[in-house]
C-alpha cells in the first residue's frame, strides 16, 4: 500500500517532458511555447535593426545608458566603454541612412526623425562633456543652441511641405561634431596618443561647420519663415 501510495504521488507531481511551471496565471509553458516566444522576440529585435526607422529609435534609446555610464568621469574603463556606444550608435547614423536608400524606405518619417536624434545623442554627450569640464561651456552654448534653433526652422519647413533632409553642410557638421566627440570623451591618454588634445583641436573645426552650417539654413530659407 505505501508503495501504490508512493507510486500516486509520483504520477501527479511529475510533469511531462517539455513543460515548464510558469508562476503567472498561464499556469504551464511548455519549452517549445518558451523557444517559440523567444524566437519571435528576436526576430522582431532583428526586423527593428534591419529598419532604418528602427536603427534610429535604437539611437535614441541608447542615449541613457551612455550618459550613465559617462557619469563616473574617474573611471577610464566607464568612459572608454561610454565612448564605445557612443560610436556605436553614432555608426547607426550612416547605416539608418544607407539601408534607408537601399532598401527604398527613404520616408518623412525618417527625413524628420534622423536629424533629431543626432541632435540628441551630440547635444547630450557635449552637456556631459561640459559638465565635466572636458571642453569650454560656451562652445557647447553655440551647439547646442544651434541645433535647437534649426530643429525649429527644419519644423517651420516641414509645415509647408518643403524637403528637410539634411543638406551636406548639416553632414559636414555632425561628423566633425561625433570626431570631437569620440577622443573628448576616451579624454585619457591611449595608445600614445592625448585624446584630449585631439578632440579639442576637432572641436574647433566642428564648431565652425556648426555656425556655417546654422548660418546657410536660415540664409537658404528666410524666405519661408
Amino acid at each position: 500500500m505505501e508503495q501504490m501510495h508512493y507510486s500516486q504521488n509520483r504520477m501527479s507531481g511529475a510533469s511531462e517532458p517539455g513543460t515548464a511551471i510558469d508562476a503567472t496565471e498561464g499556469g504551464t509553458r511548455t519549452s517549445s511555447e518558451t523557444r517559440g516566444m523567444r524566437a519571435h522576440i528576436w526576430s522582431r529585435l532583428r526586423n527593428t535593426a534591419n529598419h532604418p526607422n528602427g536603427l534610429t529609435l535604437i539611437r535614441i534609446a541608447t542615449i541613457p545608458l551612455i550618459l550613465a555610464l559617462f557619469s563616473f568621469p574617474s573611471s577610464q574603463i566607464m568612459v572608454f566603454i561610454a565612448a564605445l556606444m557612443f560610436s556605436g550608435a553614432a555608426f547607426t547614423d550612416y547605416l539608418d541612412g544607407f539601408l534607408a536608400r537601399r532598401q527604398g524606405k527613404v520616408t518623412f518619417l525618417g527625413k524628420a526623425l534622423d536629424p533629431v536624434a543626432d541632435k540628441l545623442l551630440t547635444s547630450s554627450a557635449f552637456i556631459m562633456l561640459a559638465a565635466h569640464g572636458w571642453v569650454p561651456a560656451w562652445i557647447v552654448c553655440v551647439i547646442v543652441g544651434r541645433e535647437l534653433a534649426i530643429t525649429g526652422l527644419r519644423s517651420v519647413i516641414a509645415g509647408k511641405g518643403v524637403d528637410i533632409s539634411a543638406s551636406r553642410l548639416g553632414k559636414l557638421k555632425t561628423g566633425f561634431q561625433i570626431a570631437a566627440i569620440i577622443p573628448l570623451m576616451i579624454h585619457y591618454p591611449l595608445l600614445g596618443l592625448d585624446c584630449q588634445a585631439i578632440g579639442q583641436t576637432l572641436i574647433w573645426v566642428a564648431l565652425g561647420f556648426t555656425v556655417w552650417s546654422g548660418v546657410d539654413y536660415f540664409i537658404k530659407f528666410k524666405r519661408l519663415v
